[in-house]
């Protein structure tokens, strides 16, 4: 069965809270040489049969229209993702 990936991130305008509390637990647990961290959104959607360019047309327009707050978040992706 095929799936459709949506990722979802605040835009770079947006406060990031949780991004900052990652990035500060990476710090405290020995992670370094990482920047900012921001946390962003996944959707897995499934379809029923194939993924073609007007399944990946509905994904985006339900991805501008529910799936993200276009008021603080940027949709980012919108790809196929084959199940193996």
């Amino acid at each position: 069965m095929a799936r459709v990936v949506v990722e979802v991130m605040p835009k770079p305008e947006i406060l990031d809270p949780q991004g900052k509390a990652i990035s500060g637990g990476m710090s405290r647990l020995g992670f370094t040489g990482f920047g900012e961290v921001r946390q962003g959104k996944r959707f897995e959607l499934e379809v029923d049969g194939e993924v073609t360019e007007e399944v990946l047309a509905q994904a985006r327009e339900a991805a501008e229209k529910l799936l993200s707050n276009p008021v603080i978040e940027n949709v980012v992706a919108v790809r196929a993702v084959e199940e193996a």
